[in-house]
């Protein structure tokens, strides 16, 4: 199956480089291109994305606004942030606004195209310890406001190992490092982060991450 991926950048360049990155793959075509989130919008309906590589900081419409709008209608393209992540409290807010994971645009080669196929096949930690570089930084930067977030409905429903699987998801480990962490199989794990998505209601794991941190199951203290 080919996975037809859109590009939004408003640096012609990325576009152009990504383009030729992701069209020399067997599994990948790029079907469209667009320089901002609302040229995305009007191009999307009518071009069957499967992924949707956004970068976040553009003019008229952001990255973030636009992931939203496409998250909110349902049903479409999984939408993965490209950030270059010197202060960009704008992927955090992006995935809070349903993105699937996000990429830091001088990601090697190899980890672009795997976070695309990731990202298809419904696995959102697309680099789960720049995830949690992200995170941490974000929160030290970002004021509180002195209130301290309600527990999200479902968590206390969590079963003692459940909590701890959302702990090291939230740290940013993979399902085969928490089975080694929990001495567990890798199957089991897929378990409990499953049950953990359906509890809480949430879609993915990317959602697990920015709940935890809100929530403070883990704080950037947190190792």
């Amino acid at each position: 199956m080919t996975i037809r991926v859109v590009l939004v950048d408003d640096q012609e360049l990325i576009r152009v480089g990504f383009r030729m990155i992701l069209d020399a793959q067997d599994d990948i075509e790029v079907v469209g291109e667009a320089d901002d989130g609302d040229t995305a919008l009007e191009a999307l309906p009518r071009l069957a994305a499967d992924v949707v590589l956004m970068d976040v900081r553009m003019p008229r419409m952001s990255g973030v606004e636009a992931t939203r709008r496409i998250v909110a209608e349902g049903g479409g393209p999984r939408v993965l942030i490209l950030t270059t992540f010197d202060l960009d409290e704008y992927a955090y807010d992006a995935l809070q606004a349903g993105a699937s994971g996000f990429l830091l645009k001088d990601a090697p080669l190899s980890d672009l195209v795997s976070a695309i196929r990731h990202v298809h096949s419904g696995d959102a930690v697309v680099a789960p310890s720049t995830t949690r570089r992200l995170l941490r930084q974000f929160t030290r930067s970002r004021p509180t406001g002195g209130e301290a977030q309600a527990c999200p409905a479902g968590l206390d429903e969590l079963t003692a190992r459940e909590r701890e699987v959302l702990l090291l998801v939230a740290k940013g480990l993979s399902n085969t490092e928490i089975a080694e962490h929990l001495v567990l199989s890798e199957g089991t794990v897929k378990i409990h982060v499953g049950r953990i998505l359906t509890k809480l209601g949430l879609r993915d794991r990317v959602q697990a991450v920015v709940l935890a941190y809100e929530a403070g199951v883990v704080t950037i203290g947190d190792h």
